[in-house]
């Protein structure tokens, strides 16, 4: 039997580079605001949790000391680890490790950035109260990843697609339910911003080798999906679609 870690690492060994090359990944007006918090902030430490491809750590590198890009797959972070020593990013330190369990002191790092990761971690509220012990009393929490809905109908459509393309995906959770770990974890919210990202769906599937039984079940439910749903997702005819991104910063609350 496969533990949700293994199914996670399983799934993504071979495809750092698919990763390292997606435009989905590279690009994105989320990498201005974390450079413009951490510069304004003076932060010095900075973890990458869940670094996948490296673009969160290439991007905010120059204007930090120091770097820690964490992945569970250790493919990745191999990559991560080469990249940054092709790009003379020698203040990003590659290390390998689950988001649930953070071997990292206490107060570590000024600032967590988390991208496009928590929809693949086990045990959520595990992994914010690890967050929330390694940030430093005034340091911040960057979290960006695509938001569940709270309609149940369009909640159940999506997370299906996720799943049978990516069968280490987890759920995508909504704006209520990160509010909720949140304050759990005994963070405070400073602010939350939602974007649109649009995914061309051939791109989508190739990145995780979805087999093609699989995309066949993916277009069925998608064309059989009701209009409010069709809509919502902005579902074109090739498959491509667009979903809704949470872009949240946090902080230490007081007591």
């Amino acid at each position: 039997m496969s533990t949700q870690h293994q199914v996670n690492q399983q799934q993504y060994q071979d495809k750092s580079q698919a990763y390292l090359n997606s435009t989905v990944h590279a690009q994105g007006v989320e990498f201005a605001k974390m450079q413009h918090l951490i510069q304004s902030h003076q932060f010095k430490t900075v973890l990458d949790l869940g670094c996948g491809g490296g673009h969160v750590s290439y991007q905010i590198a120059p204007f930090t000391r120091e770097v820690t890009a964490y992945d569970l797959t250790p493919s990745m972070v191999e990559l991560v680890a080469q990249q940054a020593k092709q790009k003379g990013l020698n203040n990003v330190i590659a290390q390998q490790g689950a988001a649930e369990s953070l071997p990292f002191a206490d107060q570590r790092f000024d600032c967590v950035i988390t991208r496009y990761s928590a929809h693949h971690w086990q045990n959520v509220a595990q992994a914010m109260a690890e967050i929330r012990r390694v940030l430093a009393p005034q340091g911040k929490v960057i979290i960006v990843d695509i938001l569940g809905h709270s309609n149940p109908v369009m909640d159940t459509f999506f997370q299906s697609i996720e799943t049978i393309r990516d069968p280490s995906h987890v759920r995508n959770y909504s704006l209520q339910e990160w509010m909720r770990f949140a304050e759990c974890a005994g963070f405070r919210v400073e602010s939350v911003e939602k974007q649109y990202l649009d995914l061309e769906f051939k791109s989508w599937t190739a990145r995780m080798q979805t087999p093609e039984y699989a995309i066949q079940t993916i277009r069925y439910l998608q064309k059989k999906a009701s209009d409010q749903t069709q809509q919502y997702y902005r579902i074109q005819a090739d498959g491509s679609f667009s979903s809704e991104v949470l872009y949240m910063v946090l902080s230490a609350s007081c007591g």
